[in-house]
Protein backbone atom coordinates (compact mmCIF):
# COMPACT_ATOMS: atom_id res chain seq x y z
CA UNK A 1 0.00 0.00 0.00
CA UNK A 2 1.50 3.01 -1.23
CA UNK A 3 2.33 5.57 1.85
CA UNK A 4 1.10 2.58 4.33
CA UNK A 5 3.50 0.03 6.11
CA UNK A 6 2.51 -0.43 9.90
CA UNK A 7 0.39 0.83 12.13
CA UNK A 8 0.05 0.60 16.23
CA UNK A 9 -2.90 1.90 17.62
CA UNK A 10 -2.29 2.20 21.57
CA UNK A 11 0.59 -0.14 21.42
CA UNK A 12 -2.63 -2.91 21.74
CA UNK A 13 -2.78 -6.16 19.77
CA UNK A 14 -3.79 -5.69 16.45
CA UNK A 15 -5.24 -7.58 13.75
CA UNK A 16 -4.55 -6.76 10.33
CA UNK A 17 -6.30 -7.57 6.87
CA UNK A 18 -5.29 -7.57 3.61
CA UNK A 19 -8.43 -7.56 1.11
CA UNK A 20 -6.64 -7.56 -2.34
CA UNK A 21 -9.96 -5.90 -3.77
CA UNK A 22 -10.18 -2.34 -4.64
CA UNK A 23 -8.48 -0.81 -1.43
CA UNK A 24 -6.52 -2.98 1.81
CA UNK A 25 -8.44 -2.48 4.85
CA UNK A 26 -6.81 -3.27 8.02
CA UNK A 27 -8.67 -3.94 11.26
CA UNK A 28 -6.69 -3.25 14.74
CA UNK A 29 -8.47 -4.15 17.72
CA UNK A 30 -7.52 -1.95 20.43
CA UNK A 31 -9.06 0.06 22.91
CA UNK A 32 -11.93 0.27 20.73
CA UNK A 33 -10.03 1.29 17.69
CA UNK A 34 -9.96 0.71 14.04
CA UNK A 35 -7.23 1.35 11.43
CA UNK A 36 -8.53 1.59 7.59
CA UNK A 37 -5.67 1.33 5.03
CA UNK A 38 -5.69 3.61 2.16
CA UNK A 39 -4.69 2.35 -1.11
CA UNK A 40 -3.28 5.80 -1.54
CA UNK A 41 -2.41 7.77 1.83
CA UNK A 42 -2.68 11.11 -0.41
CA UNK A 43 -6.32 10.32 -0.89
CA UNK A 44 -7.07 11.65 2.34
CA UNK A 45 -5.60 15.03 2.11
CA UNK A 46 -8.82 15.15 -0.71
CA UNK A 47 -11.59 14.63 1.74
CA UNK A 48 -10.67 16.99 4.90
CA UNK A 49 -14.17 17.68 4.70
CA UNK A 50 -15.58 14.58 5.01
CA UNK A 51 -12.60 13.46 8.03
CA UNK A 52 -14.96 13.99 10.68
CA UNK A 53 -18.39 13.17 9.20
CA UNK A 54 -19.82 9.57 9.66
CA UNK A 55 -18.30 6.64 7.42
CA UNK A 56 -18.56 3.10 6.24
CA UNK A 57 -15.88 1.73 4.90
CA UNK A 58 -16.25 -0.69 1.93
CA UNK A 59 -17.16 -4.38 3.08
CA UNK A 60 -17.71 -3.45 6.65
CA UNK A 61 -19.42 -6.80 7.65
CA UNK A 62 -17.32 -8.83 5.86
CA UNK A 63 -14.17 -7.49 7.59
CA UNK A 64 -15.57 -7.62 10.57
CA UNK A 65 -17.45 -10.71 10.06
CA UNK A 66 -20.84 -9.44 12.57
CA UNK A 67 -22.88 -6.59 12.47
CA UNK A 68 -21.70 -3.58 14.65
CA UNK A 69 -23.66 -1.33 16.76
CA UNK A 70 -21.92 1.39 16.48
CA UNK A 71 -20.60 3.67 13.57
CA UNK A 72 -17.12 4.32 13.05
CA UNK A 73 -15.47 8.06 12.48
CA UNK A 74 -12.70 8.88 10.32
CA UNK A 75 -9.89 11.24 11.71
CA UNK A 76 -6.43 12.98 11.29
CA UNK A 77 -3.88 12.66 13.59
CA UNK A 78 0.20 13.18 13.48
CA UNK A 79 0.80 9.77 15.12
CA UNK A 80 -1.81 7.46 13.61
CA UNK A 81 -3.26 9.42 9.85
CA UNK A 82 -5.26 6.90 9.23
CA UNK A 83 -7.41 6.07 12.60
CA UNK A 84 -10.77 5.08 12.66
CA UNK A 85 -12.27 5.58 16.03
CA UNK A 86 -15.48 3.65 16.62
CA UNK A 87 -17.91 5.63 19.10
CA UNK A 88 -21.28 4.73 20.47
CA UNK A 89 -24.06 6.34 18.02
CA UNK A 90 -28.25 6.59 18.51
CA UNK A 91 -29.68 3.52 17.26
CA UNK A 92 -28.04 0.51 18.82
CA UNK A 93 -27.89 -2.58 17.45
CA UNK A 94 -28.76 -0.52 14.00
CA UNK A 95 -26.07 -0.39 10.94
CA UNK A 96 -25.27 2.74 9.48
CA UNK A 97 -26.48 2.25 5.62
CA UNK A 98 -23.66 1.56 2.79
CA UNK A 99 -24.39 4.70 0.15
CA UNK A 100 -26.55 3.74 -2.33
CA UNK A 101 -25.14 3.75 -5.80
CA UNK A 102 -27.07 5.60 -8.71
CA UNK A 103 -27.37 2.60 -11.19
CA UNK A 104 -30.20 0.48 -11.81
CA UNK A 105 -29.50 -3.05 -11.84
CA UNK A 106 -30.68 -5.82 -14.34
CA UNK A 107 -30.54 -9.62 -14.08
CA UNK A 108 -31.34 -12.03 -17.53
CA UNK A 109 -31.25 -15.30 -15.18
CA UNK A 110 -33.00 -15.20 -11.85
CA UNK A 111 -31.60 -18.33 -10.50
CA UNK A 112 -30.19 -19.00 -7.39
CA UNK A 113 -27.24 -17.12 -7.91
CA UNK A 114 -28.67 -13.99 -9.08
CA UNK A 115 -31.04 -13.78 -6.01
CA UNK A 116 -28.31 -14.21 -3.79
CA UNK A 117 -26.79 -10.91 -5.75
CA UNK A 118 -29.74 -8.91 -5.41
CA UNK A 119 -30.56 -9.66 -2.15
CA UNK A 120 -26.68 -8.93 -0.92
CA UNK A 121 -26.95 -5.68 -2.56
CA UNK A 122 -30.31 -4.71 -1.13
CA UNK A 123 -29.60 -6.15 2.48
CA UNK A 124 -26.34 -3.95 2.15
CA UNK A 125 -27.66 -1.14 1.30
CA UNK A 126 -25.87 -1.02 -2.06
CA UNK A 127 -28.74 -0.22 -4.15
CA UNK A 128 -32.54 -0.32 -3.30
CA UNK A 129 -35.40 -3.18 -4.43
CA UNK A 130 -37.19 -0.64 -6.43
CA UNK A 131 -33.73 -0.35 -8.74
CA UNK A 132 -33.39 -3.97 -9.45
CA UNK A 133 -35.09 -5.81 -12.54
CA UNK A 134 -35.09 -9.11 -13.63
CA UNK A 135 -36.56 -12.21 -16.00
CA UNK A 136 -36.48 -15.49 -16.35
CA UNK A 137 -38.25 -18.20 -18.10
CA UNK A 138 -39.39 -19.99 -14.71
CA UNK A 139 -42.14 -17.47 -13.15
CA UNK A 140 -41.50 -18.86 -9.69
CA UNK A 141 -38.08 -17.63 -9.95
CA UNK A 142 -39.23 -14.24 -10.92
CA UNK A 143 -41.72 -14.49 -8.49
CA UNK A 144 -38.75 -14.47 -5.67
CA UNK A 145 -37.44 -11.50 -6.99
CA UNK A 146 -41.02 -10.13 -6.52
CA UNK A 147 -40.94 -10.76 -3.16
CA UNK A 148 -37.72 -8.52 -1.65
CA UNK A 149 -39.48 -5.55 -4.00
CA UNK A 150 -37.76 -6.24 -7.41
CA UNK A 151 -39.81 -6.10 -10.87
CA UNK A 152 -39.57 -8.50 -12.61
CA UNK A 153 -39.81 -8.21 -16.53
CA UNK A 154 -41.11 -10.23 -19.10
CA UNK A 155 -38.04 -10.14 -21.50
CA UNK A 156 -34.37 -9.93 -21.69
CA UNK A 157 -34.42 -6.88 -24.41
CA UNK A 158 -36.54 -5.33 -21.38
CA UNK A 159 -33.94 -5.76 -18.46
CA UNK A 160 -31.15 -4.58 -20.83
CA UNK A 161 -33.46 -1.26 -21.75
CA UNK A 162 -34.28 -0.59 -17.80
CA UNK A 163 -30.72 -1.40 -16.03
CA UNK A 164 -27.57 0.15 -16.07
CA UNK A 165 -26.09 -2.52 -15.50
CA UNK A 166 -26.83 -6.24 -16.71
CA UNK A 167 -26.06 -9.33 -14.87
CA UNK A 168 -25.95 -12.48 -17.11
CA UNK A 169 -26.61 -15.34 -14.96
CA UNK A 170 -28.11 -17.47 -17.11
CA UNK A 171 -26.37 -21.29 -17.70
CA UNK A 172 -22.87 -20.64 -20.12
CA UNK A 173 -24.75 -22.59 -23.47
CA UNK A 174 -26.95 -19.48 -23.06
CA UNK A 175 -24.58 -16.25 -22.93
CA UNK A 176 -24.15 -16.07 -26.78
CA UNK A 177 -27.57 -16.18 -27.42
CA UNK A 178 -28.77 -13.82 -24.80
CA UNK A 179 -25.96 -11.39 -25.78
CA UNK A 180 -26.70 -11.60 -29.86
CA UNK A 181 -30.37 -10.76 -28.88
CA UNK A 182 -29.42 -7.86 -26.51
CA UNK A 183 -26.54 -6.36 -28.67
CA UNK A 184 -28.37 -3.63 -30.68
CA UNK A 185 -29.29 -2.06 -27.11
CA UNK A 186 -25.70 -2.49 -25.39
CA UNK A 187 -24.13 0.97 -26.07
CA UNK A 188 -21.79 2.61 -24.03
CA UNK A 189 -23.94 3.87 -21.14
CA UNK A 190 -24.86 -0.19 -20.84
CA UNK A 191 -22.45 -2.33 -18.46
CA UNK A 192 -22.55 -5.96 -18.77
CA UNK A 193 -21.97 -8.02 -16.04
CA UNK A 194 -21.12 -12.14 -17.17
CA UNK A 195 -21.17 -14.42 -14.13
CA UNK A 196 -21.23 -17.85 -16.48
CA UNK A 197 -18.70 -20.27 -16.06
CA UNK A 198 -16.52 -20.94 -18.68
CA UNK A 199 -17.50 -18.04 -21.42
CA UNK A 200 -14.59 -15.72 -21.98
CA UNK A 201 -14.58 -12.28 -22.33
CA UNK A 202 -13.43 -12.04 -26.25
CA UNK A 203 -16.58 -14.55 -26.73
CA UNK A 204 -19.18 -12.58 -25.26
CA UNK A 205 -17.48 -9.44 -26.96
CA UNK A 206 -17.99 -11.18 -30.24
CA UNK A 207 -21.36 -12.03 -29.08
CA UNK A 208 -22.71 -8.23 -28.17
CA UNK A 209 -20.97 -6.10 -30.80
CA UNK A 210 -18.30 -3.60 -30.67
CA UNK A 211 -19.67 -1.20 -28.03
CA UNK A 212 -20.41 -3.63 -25.43
CA UNK A 213 -18.58 -2.95 -21.87
CA UNK A 214 -17.95 -6.29 -20.30
CA UNK A 215 -16.98 -7.70 -17.03
CA UNK A 216 -16.57 -11.21 -16.58
CA UNK A 217 -16.75 -12.18 -12.72
CA UNK A 218 -16.70 -15.41 -11.10
CA UNK A 219 -18.11 -16.06 -7.70
CA UNK A 220 -18.53 -19.32 -5.47
CA UNK A 221 -21.54 -20.43 -3.92
CA UNK A 222 -20.96 -18.92 -0.82
CA UNK A 223 -22.32 -15.98 -2.43
CA UNK A 224 -25.65 -17.20 -0.93
CA UNK A 225 -24.76 -16.43 2.60
CA UNK A 226 -22.99 -13.17 1.48
CA UNK A 227 -19.85 -14.67 2.18
CA UNK A 228 -18.46 -15.26 -1.59
CA UNK A 229 -15.36 -14.98 -2.86
CA UNK A 230 -14.75 -13.77 -6.13
CA UNK A 231 -12.47 -12.78 -9.27
CA UNK A 232 -13.17 -10.36 -12.05
CA UNK A 233 -11.70 -9.18 -14.89
CA UNK A 234 -12.76 -6.18 -17.38
CA UNK A 235 -13.29 -6.34 -21.64
CA UNK A 236 -11.56 -3.94 -23.87
CA UNK A 237 -14.12 -1.81 -23.76
CA UNK A 238 -14.89 -1.41 -19.59
CA UNK A 239 -13.33 1.34 -17.57
CA UNK A 240 -11.88 1.57 -14.77
CA UNK A 241 -14.66 2.99 -13.34
CA UNK A 242 -16.61 0.22 -14.30
CA UNK A 243 -14.54 -2.17 -12.34
CA UNK A 244 -14.99 0.46 -9.46
CA UNK A 245 -18.29 -0.21 -9.32
CA UNK A 246 -18.45 -3.75 -9.86
CA UNK A 247 -15.87 -3.91 -7.19
CA UNK A 248 -18.44 -2.25 -4.63
CA UNK A 249 -21.63 -4.23 -5.93
CA UNK A 250 -19.47 -7.63 -5.13
CA UNK A 251 -17.67 -6.36 -2.04
CA UNK A 252 -20.66 -6.11 -0.50
CA UNK A 253 -21.20 -9.83 -0.45
CA UNK A 254 -17.94 -11.03 -0.03
CA UNK A 255 -14.59 -10.35 -1.12
CA UNK A 256 -13.50 -9.72 -4.69
CA UNK A 257 -9.63 -9.72 -6.61
CA UNK A 258 -9.07 -8.82 -9.88
CA UNK A 259 -6.88 -11.01 -12.24
CA UNK A 260 -6.23 -11.67 -15.65
CA UNK A 261 -8.62 -13.95 -17.92
CA UNK A 262 -5.98 -16.08 -18.17
CA UNK A 263 -5.96 -17.07 -14.52
CA UNK A 264 -9.71 -17.96 -14.28
CA UNK A 265 -8.92 -21.61 -14.55
CA UNK A 266 -7.00 -21.57 -11.41
CA UNK A 267 -9.57 -19.71 -9.63
CA UNK A 268 -12.43 -21.57 -10.59
CA UNK A 269 -10.10 -24.70 -9.18
CA UNK A 270 -9.63 -22.91 -5.53
CA UNK A 271 -12.35 -20.49 -4.80
CA UNK A 272 -14.98 -22.10 -7.83
CA UNK A 273 -14.31 -25.68 -6.51
CA UNK A 274 -12.73 -24.66 -3.14
CA UNK A 275 -16.36 -24.80 -1.10
CA UNK A 276 -16.35 -28.64 -2.12
CA UNK A 277 -13.20 -29.52 -0.70
CA UNK A 278 -13.84 -27.82 2.52
CA UNK A 279 -17.50 -29.14 2.48
CA UNK A 280 -15.74 -32.18 1.97
CA UNK A 281 -13.11 -31.41 5.15
CA UNK A 282 -16.01 -30.33 7.58
CA UNK A 283 -17.95 -33.81 7.08
CA UNK A 284 -14.14 -35.82 7.63
CA UNK A 285 -13.31 -33.82 11.05
CA UNK A 286 -16.99 -34.05 12.23
CA UNK A 287 -16.81 -38.43 10.99
CA UNK A 288 -13.81 -38.25 13.03
CA UNK A 289 -15.62 -36.73 16.02
CA UNK A 290 -18.27 -39.22 16.04
CA UNK A 291 -15.81 -42.04 15.82
CA UNK A 292 -13.86 -40.42 18.79
CA UNK A 293 -17.49 -40.37 20.61
CA UNK A 294 -19.24 -37.56 20.18
CA UNK A 295 -23.01 -37.16 18.83
CA UNK A 296 -23.35 -36.69 15.31
CA UNK A 297 -24.54 -32.99 15.67
CA UNK A 298 -22.47 -32.00 18.48
CA UNK A 299 -19.54 -33.31 16.05
CA UNK A 300 -20.70 -31.34 13.26
CA UNK A 301 -21.40 -28.12 14.64
CA UNK A 302 -17.96 -28.07 16.50
CA UNK A 303 -16.45 -28.95 13.14
CA UNK A 304 -18.23 -26.06 10.97
CA UNK A 305 -17.20 -23.40 13.34
CA UNK A 306 -13.93 -24.89 13.91
CA UNK A 307 -13.04 -24.50 10.06
CA UNK A 308 -14.91 -20.90 9.93
CA UNK A 309 -13.25 -19.53 13.25
CA UNK A 310 -9.79 -21.00 11.57
CA UNK A 311 -10.29 -19.39 7.86
CA UNK A 312 -11.71 -15.99 10.04
CA UNK A 313 -7.88 -15.91 11.94
CA UNK A 314 -6.29 -16.25 8.45
CA UNK A 315 -7.84 -13.18 6.82
CA UNK A 316 -8.07 -11.29 10.10
CA UNK A 317 -4.63 -11.64 11.02
CA UNK A 318 -2.40 -11.90 8.02
CA UNK A 319 -0.67 -14.28 9.47
CA UNK A 320 0.57 -17.55 7.46
CA UNK A 321 -1.45 -20.33 8.00
CA UNK A 322 1.98 -22.47 9.05
CA UNK A 323 2.29 -20.16 11.68
CA UNK A 324 -0.95 -20.05 13.09
CA UNK A 325 -0.71 -23.77 12.98
CA UNK A 326 2.57 -23.74 14.87
CA UNK A 327 0.86 -21.86 17.60
CA UNK A 328 -1.94 -24.66 18.29
CA UNK A 329 0.96 -27.21 18.34
CA UNK A 330 2.38 -27.43 21.75
CA UNK A 331 5.37 -29.78 22.11
CA UNK A 332 4.78 -33.76 22.26
CA UNK A 333 1.12 -32.79 22.78
CA UNK A 334 -2.30 -33.90 21.13
CA UNK A 335 -2.43 -31.29 17.72
CA UNK A 336 0.88 -31.59 16.73
CA UNK A 337 -0.07 -35.96 16.92
CA UNK A 338 -2.61 -35.34 14.51
CA UNK A 339 -0.71 -33.01 11.91
CA UNK A 340 1.78 -35.88 12.00
CA UNK A 341 -0.65 -38.26 10.96
CA UNK A 342 -2.10 -36.11 7.89
CA UNK A 343 1.08 -34.86 6.89
CA UNK A 344 2.22 -38.82 6.70
CA UNK A 345 -1.18 -39.44 4.96
CA UNK A 346 -0.40 -36.95 1.98
CA UNK A 347 -3.01 -34.12 2.99
CA UNK A 348 -0.60 -31.12 1.29
CA UNK A 349 -0.60 -33.05 -1.62
CA UNK A 350 -4.02 -34.54 -1.71
CA UNK A 351 -5.20 -30.77 -2.15
CA UNK A 352 -2.40 -29.59 -4.17
CA UNK A 353 -3.38 -32.49 -6.82
CA UNK A 354 -6.83 -31.89 -6.53
CA UNK A 355 -6.67 -28.33 -7.60
CA UNK A 356 -4.41 -28.76 -10.46
CA UNK A 357 -7.27 -31.83 -11.56
CA UNK A 358 -10.02 -29.20 -11.52
CA UNK A 359 -8.11 -26.48 -13.15
CA UNK A 360 -6.76 -28.84 -15.92
CA UNK A 361 -10.72 -29.94 -15.89
CA UNK A 362 -11.44 -26.16 -16.47
CA UNK A 363 -8.85 -25.83 -18.93
CA UNK A 364 -10.56 -28.79 -20.78
CA UNK A 365 -13.76 -27.56 -21.17
CA UNK A 366 -13.06 -24.18 -21.65
CA UNK A 367 -11.52 -25.52 -25.21
CA UNK A 368 -14.86 -27.49 -25.97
Amino acid sequence: ISGVTHTQVNMASRLFLRNTCEACKAVAHGRGTLVLAAQKHAMLSSRKQELNSRWQPPNWNRVLGRRRSTFPYIFESDEFPLEIERKSAAGAGEQMPRQELPHKIGFIGAGQMAEALARGFTAEGITSPSKVFCTDPNASRKGVFEEFGAKALDSASEVVRQSDIIFVAVKPQYVTAVLKDASASLDDSKLVVSIAAGVTVPTMEAAAGPNAKIIRVMPNTPCLVSATAAAMCKGSKATAEDMGVVRELMASVGTIVECDEKLFNAVTAVSGSGPAYIFLTIEALADGGVAAGLPRDIAMQLAAQTVLGAAKMVVETGKHPGQLKDAVCSPAGTTIAGVHQLEVSGLRATFMNAVKAAANRADELSKM
